[in-house]
């Protein structure tokens, strides 16, 4: 008579309270490391986004300077950018676009498009003239009454000659934040670049 020995019992799967708490522990250290340059990240992709609309918003009155054949001017504003009537503010939040209006007609402004700048981000801040005219051939022109409330284009006077609008915050991190910069030149090129660099063949990003 065969005589069948007791298997022995499995173990129960699963994880001990103590590697639990270890598990645990390891994750709250790794968040903890990860956090900084999270922040850092976010930060940095809302000034990136602030430039974006910036640089589109200038694209968009150089294009329809273009295609309309007539001058337009790009404001930045503090008023809320889809009214008709507004009124230019250098540094302002939100930008807007629409056309100039001509001597020789009897013609109203129309308004464009508009866009926010920095209006989500209050702590996000655009330096950089009220406003900027573009000509019929897409070359920023002087223009002391756009007809926009407070706007006045004028041509910048620096060398290389390019108005600047600068993308910053009000309370930078040091170490963390990437200022950026948008340059408009005489011709009427709109560019992004890094302020802390200067442009060269080594660093093509660069500000002139």
């Amino acid at each position: 008579m065969l005589i069948r020995s007791a298997s022995p019992r499995r173990a129960a799967a699963g994880f001990t309270l103590i590697e639990m708490l270890v598990t645990m522990v390891v994750m709250a250290l790794l968040f903890a490391l990860a956090m900084p340059s999270m922040s850092g990240w976010i930060r940095n992709s809302r000034l990136r986004a602030a430039s974006d609309s910036l640089q589109n918003g200038l694209r968009t009155a150089q294009a329809e300077a273009l295609r309309r054949s007539r001058q337009t001017v790009f404001a930045l504003t503090n008023d809320k950018p889809t009214t008709t009537g507004y009124s230019a503010a250098a540094n302002g939040r939100n930008w807007a676009v629409s056309t100039v209006v001509s001597m020789a007609t009897g013609e109203t402004s129309a308004f464009i498009e508009a866009g926010v700048v920095s209006e989500l981000d209050t702590t996000i801040s655009i330096t950089g003239p009220a406003a900027i005219c573009f000509n019929s051939i897409g070359r920023m022109v002087v223009n002391t009454t756009p007809g926009v409330t407070g706007a006045s284009c004028a041509l910048p006077t620096t060398t290389p000659p390019v108005q600047v609008y600068d993308i910053t915050y009000t309370n930078p991190v040091a170490g963390v934040d990437r200022p950026l910069r948008v340059t408009v030149a005489l011709g009427g090129q709109v560019r992004l670049c890094d302020p802390a660099k200067t442009l060269s063949a080594t660093y093509p990003e660069g500000c002139p």
